[in-house]
């Protein structure tokens, strides 16, 4: 504040002078619109001051104090970023802050349905993490001792724990292969915000509690403390069972008991064996002999879901779920069930929405009926063929695919560096319509034609 000494004399008669106008405009129109607590007069400042020199030094004062106010603005509450879907994944880009001040892009794997940190061992060595490797996992930790991490979502600071290890895999470039994601953001993360997912409109909110205007129909959900897992109250042929809300799956699993009881009692509802589309997951050996089923209806929460893909979950995993969650689990619904809806998680509330965003039936496994191995190098091994109304899909034998040859290309478009999801994409189609498959075996390469088919379609198209 200029104090009133600082004013002209209210009876002298001042003249603007000429070299005023010499200073830069900026500064004369800044100087010119300052409120001055000067009470000995009325007139405007220009009329009043005995030299330019002053309107220099109060322009000035102006910057400083602008520059301060700039400074002490808060951090934005919330912001919202572009998502690319990949293999129903959704992959964000994340800005990493390094030692001299500037920031590194990366993309993110956001993953609500997994506490665990994981990130390739670049990004670690960008933020300042000591690696130590045991066997194909290394994990990471903070050589000070903090207790978070930062990194920036769309330019707002997102805290990432560094009190326990940080798991990295061993192999350069992404956190897995056929992935383009060398960062996730877990539960652990995700739980100290309230976050939307809108599948709809390919777009991921994050932000502080209370700072995110969620829409939709909401129901209670169980948050456990201590990893922010979610599990979401849910009915199945009237029965209440607990599902996790997982949108870091590319598909969804329910219990062996439960899928087991489900098919006996609708042998109706279509089934298939094999991981093909949307349930590739990662290319594990055991993703060949999936029983993959189309639920007829759930209830989620408060949304009425119709024939959702669901995984007899493997033996062991639903225990270890269990385990994470706190509570007894019937499976988990994964980004599949969930690409129509806007999916909001209010943390701090133990509150989920789901807004609808659009009603479209998608062609999930109008595919090829491959099951896929990503390597490390890029390349893709197809695991196995599956089965179409009882026969193979796909050509087999010598002068078709057997398990173990690698695909190299499918039309003119080579494979080699795509990610899984990109891959899947060049394997959808609709049913009848042909690929022309580039395939590899002991060093040679020959090209097998496969048609698109409607896995689990009706009850005639289903294989038994």
């Amino acid at each position: 504040m200029i104090p009133i000494s600082a004013c002209a004399n209210p009876s002298s008669k001042v003249r603007v002078y000429r070299n005023v106008l010499r200073v830069s405009a900026k500064l004369v129109i800044i100087a010119s619109s300052l409120s001055v607590p000067c009470f000995v007069t009325h007139y405007n400042l220009f009329m009043r001051v005995s030299a330019p020199s002053f309107i220099l030094i109060a322009a000035v004062a102006v910057f400083a104090q602008n520059a301060r106010k700039t400074a002490a603005l808060p951090e934005a509450k919330s912001v919202t970023v572009p998502i690319t879907l990949d293999q129903n994944r959704v992959i964000i880009d994340v800005d990493v802050p390094l030692s001299n001040g500037s920031t590194q892009r990366v993309r993110a794997w956001v993953d609500n349905g997994d506490p665990e940190l994981w990130m390739s061992q670049r990004v670690a060595g960008l933020m300042g993490l000591s690696i130590h490797c045991d066997g194909q996992v290394c994990s990471a930790k903070s050589s000070t001792q903090a207790a978070s991490l930062e990194i920036l979502i769309g330019g707002m600071k997102i805290l990432v724990p560094a009190t326990g290890p940080i798991k990295v895999p061993s192999g350069a470039g992404a956190i897995a292969p056929g992935m383009t994601a060398e960062m996730k953001i877990s539960s652990t993360v995700l739980r100290n915000y309230s976050i939307v997912v809108d599948f709809p409109e390919r777009r991921f909110t994050i932000g502080a509690p209370g700072s995110v205007k969620f829409n939709g129909v909401s129901s209670k959900v169980v948050v456990n403390p201590e990893n922010g897992l979610v599990q979401v109250p849910s009915k199945i042929e009237n029965k209440k069972y607990n599902l996790a809300l997982d949108v870091g799956s590319s598909i969804s699993f329910l219990s062996e008991d439960l899928f087991d009881t489900l098919s006996v009692a609708h042998r109706d509802w279509p089934r298939m064996t094999g991981a093909v589309g949307p349930a590739n997951m990662w290319g594990s050996a055991d993703e060949t002999k999936w029983n993959v089923m189309r639920v007829a209806h759930l209830q989620f929460g408060p949304v009425f879901l119709t024939d959702v893909a669901m995984v007899k979950s493997p033996a062991g995993w639903m225990a270890f779920f269990e385990k994470r969650a706190g509570v007894a689990t019937g499976g988990l619904l994964g980004a599949e069930a969930l690409l129509n809806y806007r999916v909001g998680l209010d943390y701090s509330h133990s509150t989920v929405y789901f807004e609808i965003g659009r009603t479209s039936n998608f062609p999930d496994f109008d595919v090829i009926g491959l099951v896929l191995r990503p390597e490390e190098d890029g390349h893709f091994t197809i695991l196995s063929v599956a089965d179409y109304s009882g026969k193979p899909s796909v050509p087999q034998g010598s002068d078709g695919i057997q398990a173990g040859d690698h695909l190299i290309a499918v039309g003119d478009i080579p494979t080699a560096g795509a990610t899984l999801g990109q891959l899947w994409s060049m394997l959808r189609g609709e049913a009848g319509q042909e690929r022309r498959l580039t395939i590899e075996r002991n060093g040679k390469q020959f090209t097998v034609i496969a048609r698109v088919q409607h896995f689990l379609g009706d009850r005639s198209s289903e294989n038994k």
